[in-house]
């Protein structure tokens, strides 16, 4: 059972997405910064709420190298000493900030990853997690193949909605609102290994 909640609303950009639901995205983009450890190779997603994970990492990480398609995010991470940061290249996607093909895929098929931190704009039990733009996506879809483990983070709002770009059918771990409704989350734990709602 389970109804599909639609996308109805066109792509946002960044600067105008990153105010909604601010301080969700910031009690996410917390949470999963506090799973990097020392010595990792992370790819960082492009996006609002992945923007707040670059935030919150702890300027006391070493040996951490980060990925990312987010040129926003790349000079968010330049702060942190202990960090080597990858920037993938690819053509520039001024909506978000982000680069992706053709370079971009070429890069990241190179690179093994220990986690993946990947926003987007859908996750739904039956019809996986999706995004609103199709170059984004192959991006995303390219980083999830390469990473041991894949976290999605997405407010509230996303649970339950199928955008228009599938993604991956399963995941890891999702980071997620603790406004997200019980229905929402009932719906989602048979298809997700671990739900965080913070």
């Amino acid at each position: 059972g389970g109804v599909a909640r639609p996308l109805g609303i066109s792509e946002r950009p960044l600067e105008e997405s990153s105010k909604q639901q601010a301080s969700v995205k910031r009690r996410i983009g917390e949470a999963a910064a506090g799973m990097v450890q020392d010595g990792q190779t992370v790819f960082l997603d492009v996006g609002s709420t992945t923007t707040e994970i670059a935030r919150h990492l702890s300027p006391s990480l070493r040996g951490v190298t980060m990925v990312t398609n987010g040129l926003n995010i790349a000079l968010e991470l330049e702060r942190l000493p202990g960090l080597h940061i990858i920037v993938t290249g690819g053509s520039l996607r001024r909506l978000q900030h982000s680069l992706v093909s053709p370079y971009a895929l070429e890069l990241l098929g190179r690179i093994r990853a220990d986690i993946l931190f990947l926003g987007c704009n859908g996750v739904h039990a039956q019809h996986g997690v999706t995004n609103a733009n199709f170059d984004e996506a192959e991006v995303k879809t390219r980083m999830a193949e390469y990473a041991a483990q894949v976290v999605v983070v997405a407010d509230q709002s996303k649970l339950g909605v199928v955008s228009r770009a599938h993604l991956l059918s399963g995941v890891n771990t999702l980071i997620t609102g603790r406004q997200a409704s019980a229905e929402q989350l009932n719906f989602l734990t048979s298809e997700l290994a671990d739900i965080r709602a913070v």
